[in-house]
């Protein structure tokens, strides 16, 4: 029955992957065939001066980091192994939780890998997110760069709350065992026979 639960939260961690792999390689397609050409070509506002849409290439990773540098590669293959690892360590316990979220990060990652294929290294971004008051200007990026970020924050969370967790079941549970031990066991029906058979003889 685990098993059989646990190949159902892999084949809905597969369809998460897929979709966001679709999604985000269908986004990107719309961007390339009405917003180019890349760094010049129109914007447009989807809340005011916030969000918009914008075409540009990058050769970095997620949100520009690291364009054009060997350590861009040397991460992408430390994440991989990553989560490659954790995903085998609960391939047959994990919880549905836990697939999903590396649905979302292998759909991503495979996403950007297959733009860096197609196009010689760069990937396409589109999302610009500025705060004006402020002159906060993010990093333009897709939607394979949120997914990642979303999965990779809740991976973070969920092994951080987790780990703060733990200690504290097993405390309950070893004070639980320490009370049971200390509470004598019922007596049974023939030992109270017994105990009060030998009381009337005394008497």
């Amino acid at each position: 029955m685990k098993h059989r639960r646990a190949r159902v939260y892999d084949a809905l961690a597969f369809l998460t992957a897929i979709l966001v792999l679709i999604l985000d390689q269908w986004t990107k397609a719309w961007v390339v065939i009405n917003l180019s050409p890349s760094f010049f070509g129109p914007r447009i506002s989807l809340i005011g001066n916030y969000l918009s849409l914008y075409y540009i290439r990058n050769n970095g990773a997620a949100f520009s980091l690291f364009a054009n540098s060997t350590v861009l590669v040397l991460l992408i293959a430390v994440a991989i192994g990553v989560i490659a690892y954790l995903y085998l360590r609960n391939i047959n316990t994990g919880s549905l939780w836990y697939k999903l979220i590396f649905g979302l990060i292998i759909g991503g990652a495979l996403s950007n890998l297959i733009d860096r294929v197609r196009h010689g290294g760069y990937v396409v971004d589109f999302i610009s997110f500025n705060i004006p008051q402020f002159n906060f200007h993010f990093a333009i990026f897709n939607l394979a760069d949120a997914a990642i970020s979303v999965g990779v924050v809740l991976l973070f969370v969920t092994l951080l709350f987790g780990s703060v967790l733990k200690p504290e079941e097993a405390s309950k549970k070893t004070q639980t065992i320490q009370e049971t031990t200390l509470i004598p066991p019922a007596a049974t029906s023939s030992e109270v026979s017994q105990s009060s058979k030998e009381h009337d003889a005394q008497n």
